[in-house]
């Protein structure tokens, strides 16, 4: 089945008319529905599927049989990405990178590719974090980096508990009471690649339509508590109030200079509030601000200015502030001298290779400690996790053969 086949088949799925989005949460009826289709796809090209209890997908294209030998049962090499989205989400983001692994797949097939140790494409549950909270989810628990005892404690917004997602999803293989999904992902493979669609405008700045992650920004997600005390909005005096909407105003314009000035990002763009009625004075406003800085430091001094400044102006306010860091990963600079054996020497020169400030799963794996390298395809509108999300069709095609490139590379 061609590239093109296998986007229409995808394109309506989770799609929302109204806006050409993408409603794709984790374990939603969408999700399943694709994790569906990429089990089908999988087992039309022969190849083994595994699907653990968090709902990562793992399909192998195993060696032949007359290949076996100690080689064929070595570590093998592993590509994908996800197949969730964020509320109103692009197409592009995650969906891309599976597609093109399963035609990369057909491309080595078309070649006479002979694989000597088992080639994987993965799909990884919940990597947006935008039902449960934790993004790259399913990495973390294929790796270790997070225990099971953690995970199924989380909740989503509406109070919906990770086992009872998983149950309702039809994952109930997990032992809810035990350890979780088995955590040995990096003792199985030699290393991963993961094909993105590009979040933002480098390669299009550069006129280049692939290029190759140099690393990923510090990144982390802060909850801000700010309570006050709830009122009417009509009776009670300016004077008087003790409104946390005023104390999470301030501290979004702050988050906002703070982050300009250190050319850093800073995006307040969850909020809750309750009793959250037109006439009444708040008593509790939750925001989550999400933080990337270019180093560790960075990210710990930017937060901590905000806060600080949040903080006084809740003492202002006669407001209150907690904040709590519900996530956070450090700098991850991937394996140069793999990013360079990959970007080098193809048709038209080497590809370039970039950072990013965005997170992915292959952070997760790198972290992990296992040789991990991106594929990054051109996208025109520099936009992401939105409806506008894009990536030429000819781009797409050139990312496919850019993967499969790369793992007949790594294969060698």
């Amino acid at each position: 089945m061609t590239f093109e086949r296998m986007w229409t088949d995808l394109s309506e799925v989770g799609r929302i008319a109204a806006t050409g989005g993408y409603q794709r949460a984790a374990y939603s009826s969408a999700d399943v529905e694709l994790r569906t289709w990429f089990v089908e796809q999988a087992r039309a090209r022969d190849l083994r599927v595994e699907i653990d209890g968090i709902g990562n997908v793992l399909a192998w294209w195993d060696p032949p049989a007359d290949a076996l030998g100690d080689a064929s049962r070595g570590k093998g090499i592993l590509t994908g990405s996800h197949l969730d989205s964020v509320p109103d989400g692009g197409a592009y983001d995650g969906p891309l990178g599976v597609v093109s692994a399963l035609a990369a797949v057909d491309l080595l097939r078309e070649r006479g590719t002979r694989p000597r140790v088992p080639l994987g494409v993965a799909v990884f549950a919940e990597e947006e974090g935008s039902r449960f909270g934790r993004a790259c989810l399913g990495s973390r628990l294929a790796v270790g980096s997070m225990g099971w005892s953690v995970a199924r404690g989380l909740r989503d917004a509406d109070g919906i508990a990770l086992p009872d997602a998983l149950d309702a999803a039809g994952l109930d293989s997990v032992d809810l009471d035990g350890d979780g999904p088995a955590g040995d992902l990096a003792q199985r493979i030699s290393c991963f690649v993961e094909l993105h669609v590009e979040q933002g405008r480098d390669l299009v700045d550069r006129g280049a339509a692939i290029g190759v992650a140099s690393e990923i920004w510090p990144h982390g997600r802060f909850r801000f508590d700010f309570a006050g005390e709830a009122n009417h909005a009509g009776t009670t005096r300016m004077a008087d109030r003790r409104d946390p909407m005023l104390t999470f105003a301030m501290t979004a314009l702050a988050a906002n200079k703070q982050a300009r000035l250190a050319d850093a990002r800073a995006t307040f763009g969850r909020l809750r509030v309750e009793p959250n009625g037109t006439n009444a004075v708040p008593s509790l406003v939750t925001a989550w601000l999400d933080a990337r800085c270019a180093s560790d430091d960075a990210l710990a001094e930017l937060v901590a200015v905000v806060e600080r400044q949040a903080a006084e102006r809740a003492e202002r306010d006669g407001t209150s502030l907690t904040v709590t860091a519900e996530s956070v990963t450090g700098a991850l600079r991937f394996d140069a001298d793999l990013a360079t054996r990959i970007a080098a020497d193809h048709e038209g020169g080497d590809w370039p290779v970039i950072p990013t400030q965005a997170g992915h799963d292959a952070g997760i794996l790198a972290a992990a400690g296992i040789p991990t390298a991106m594929l990054f395809v051109r996208n025109p509108t520099g936009v992401s996790h939105a409806p506008s999300e894009h990536a030429e069709i000819t781009d797409c095609l050139v990312g496919v053969s850019a993967l499969a490139d790369t793992l007949e590379r790594l294969a060698q």
